[in-house]
């Protein structure tokens, strides 16, 4: 996969790109990252990107014409047709879901903001996909390409060591991930499951299932609305709910 990131701030993403997952998988051939400062493309020989909003109103608004140039550079040397995501407060919430489709692109285009906001033809003509990474607002987009990046580059195949690792993460079953241990077995009189060390793998897989759905009803009962319950799960969450009382 191929990313291109277009910010102000390009030195914001040397940390995020050189460690961790994001590291490996550039190592590995997976993902390629070139963050651009599109800055370069201003037409003015002050370099502005930036101009005070028709009708007047607090704030500068990014101008259409650095945006537009850089994004048809970009395009103009891609073997692919990129989707072209638009970091912005008022775009889609971004799901492990939007994560899933995006990982089955070739390209991607990152526009991070500043400012105000963004001159709307930016937002009519070139955008593909507009993403909000939560309802609050940051002081650019360039924290929100990161979350975003993260989160697609790891589904992408060979970056984790155990392929199987994200299938089951939080929310890529629609449910919250079942609780993790490790040793030792009883730390300090806190005792792992018996379930867990008792080398059943069935009873094990249906703990970890029963665990999800409970966690699951407790800290987000509403993603159970968007999930179709086996009879099992369901039988679950019926004595789960009677716990609770």
């Amino acid at each position: 996969m191929k990313i291109d990131v277009l910010s102000l701030f390009p030195e914001m993403f040397a940390g995020v790109f050189g460690h961790s997952i994001l590291k490996k998988a550039s190592e590995a051939g997976a993902a390629s990252y070139n963050v651009v400062n599109f800055r370069e493309y201003a037409d003015n020989k002050h370099q502005t990107v930036d101009d005070y909003p028709y009708g007047g109103g607090a704030g500068m608004v990014l101008k259409p014409q650095p945006i537009f140039d850089a994004v048809s550079d970009i395009k103009s040397k891609s073997d692919a047709n990129p989707r072209v995501i638009l970091l912005c407060p008022q775009g889609e919430r971004f799901t492990q879901k939007k994560a899933e489709e995006l990982a089955e692109s070739e390209h991607l285009i990152f526009i991070c903001g500043h400012y105000e906001g963004y001159d709307e033809r930016i937002r009519e003509h070139i955008v593909t996909d507009e993403i909000s990474i939560g309802d609050y607002v940051l002081t650019g987009g360039e924290l929100g390409a990161m979350v975003v990046i993260d989160s697609v580059v790891r589904l992408l195949p060979n970056v984790l060591g155990n392929q199987e690792s994200h299938m089951k993460d939080s929310f890529s079953t629609g449910m919250l991930e079942h609780p993790h241990y490790t040793r030792p077995a009883d730390f300090r009189g806190l005792k792992v499951p018996d379930v867990l060390t008792s080398g059943n793998h069935l009873h094990i897989e249906q703990w970890r299932q029963r665990e999800s759905l409970k966690r699951t009803y407790q800290r987000r009962p509403d993603l159970l609305e968007q999930i179709d319950l086996t009879d099992e799960e369901r039988n679950w969450l019926e004595e789960i709910k009677k716990e609770q009382i």
